[in-house]
Order: C-alpha cells, then sequence, then structure tokens
C-alpha cells in the first residue's frame, strides 16, 4: 500500500506540473512597421503570440486611417513566457531590431505613428526597459531616442493586417500581383530596414534573434 501511494502521489505530482498553466506576460513596443516588428519578435523562443495594433494616444476604436490622428503609434502586443524570455531579454532584442536614433519615424516611414517607444505595463517592466535602454546607450556609446512611456491600451489592427508578413493571399502591389509575404519582403527591403539596422547597431544588430532580420 505504501509503493502504491508513493506511486499515487508521485503521478499526481507530474499531472500538476504538467497541467500548470504557462508564467505569461505582455509587453507593448512601438518599433516603426508593425508587420516587422511583429515578424521579427515572433522568431523568439518563449514568445507566444505578436499581435499588430495600435496605441499610446487617446482616441478609442483607432483604425489604421484614424490611428495617428488620435495621437497613436503602430505597436505590436507580445504575450510570452517568462519562465522562457525575460521582459528584459525581449526588449533587449526589441531595440537592436530599431533604428534607436531616429525619432521622426523608422526607415522609410515617417512620421510620428511610425516613432519608436517601449510602453512597460508595471513598475517591474519599467525597471527593466530603463536598464535595458541604459544598457543600449553604453553599447552604442551614445543617447538612444527611443522612450520609455506610461503604460497603453493596446488597440488591435484590422485582420488583414495580422500575420501579413507570412500570409500566402495575393494582393494587388507596386511589386505586381503578389502574396502579401512577398509584398512585405519587397516592402522591407525597399526601406532598407535591415540595412539600416546593422548600420546603427553594427555586430549587435538582431542580437539574441535565431535568424537576423527578416
Amino acid at each position: 500500500m505504501l509503493n502504491r501511494a508513493r506511486v499515487l502521489g508521485s503521478l499526481a505530482a507530474a499531472l500538476v506540473a504538467f497541467a500548470a498553466p504557462v508564467k505569461a506576460e505582455t509587453a507593448i513596443f512601438a518599433g516603426g512597421c508593425f508587420w516587422c516588428v511583429e515578424s521579427d519578435l515572433e522568431k523568439l523562443p518563449g514568445v507566444r503570440d505578436v499581435v499588430s495594433g495600435y496605441g499610446g494616444g487617446t482616441s478609442q476604436n483607432p483604425t489604421y486611417k484614424t490611428y495617428q490622428k488620435g495621437g497613436h503609434r503602430e505597436v505590436v502586443q507580445v504575450d510570452f513566457d517568462e519562465t522562457q524570455i525575460s521582459y528584459r531579454e525581449l526588449t533587449d532584442i526589441f531595440l537592436r531590431t530599431i533604428d534607436v536614433t531616429d525619432a521622426g519615424g523608422q526607415f522609410c516611414d515617417r512620421g510620428f505613428g511610425y516613432s519608436t517607444a517601449i510602453h512597460p505595463m508595471n513598475a517591474a517592466q519599467e525597471r527593466a526597459a530603463k536598464a535595458a535602454v541604459a544598457e543600449a546607450e553604453k553599447a552604442l556609446g551614445r543617447s538612444i531616442v527611443t522612450p520609455i512611456e506610461p503604460p497603453a491600451t493596446f488597440w488591435p489592427a484590422e485582420d488583414y493586417h495580422q500575420a501579413y508578413y507570412k500570409s500566402d493571399k495575393r494582393i494587388l502591389t507596386r511589386f505586381g500581383y503578389v502574396t502579401r509575404a512577398d509584398a512585405y519582403q519587397g516592402y522591407r527591403k525597399a526601406c532598407r530596414r535591415d540595412e539600416t539596422v546593422k548600420r546603427v547597431w553594427g555586430a549587435e544588430a538582431f542580437k539574441g534573434l535565431p535568424k537576423a532580420g527578416s
């Protein structure tokens, strides 16, 4: 009976451990074109989902046509398992996927709506974000312009923006009648996103990503 009790106890403990939920957390970043940020951060182990959207402004229910009028930026909401990747690690990597020296937008996308920002959602995230920015400035040897801003309400973008970078739906674009994935690749290359990040960051560009760039 004793051995049976031990076996049953071990089995119960294993089942509890298996059923335990991941320690989920959410981050909100603005890094210019949300398709690109979504594409980069979804590669990371521990990231469960990345959703494109709008945030940081004052208007309600912003859309792609109205978000800039309401003071929003293009942002992504990142859901991640912090037992696999910490908020600090995620922020360190995010900073190395953008041009932290450009306050007027990102790459070929200009204006406030495409500018960069970090939106910590609590005090612990704010401390981690400040540490990440300080380390990034030390690595670059100069100040960066990506601000740490207050928590933001996240508004998901329209369905057609989600997972745009890997969609096989065909559309007519300046690159021809191609899939959204191909249009995204053409856009990213034409905007020189990867080229500029590598120029700014050097060897640290895209550091932490399983595969650099797109």
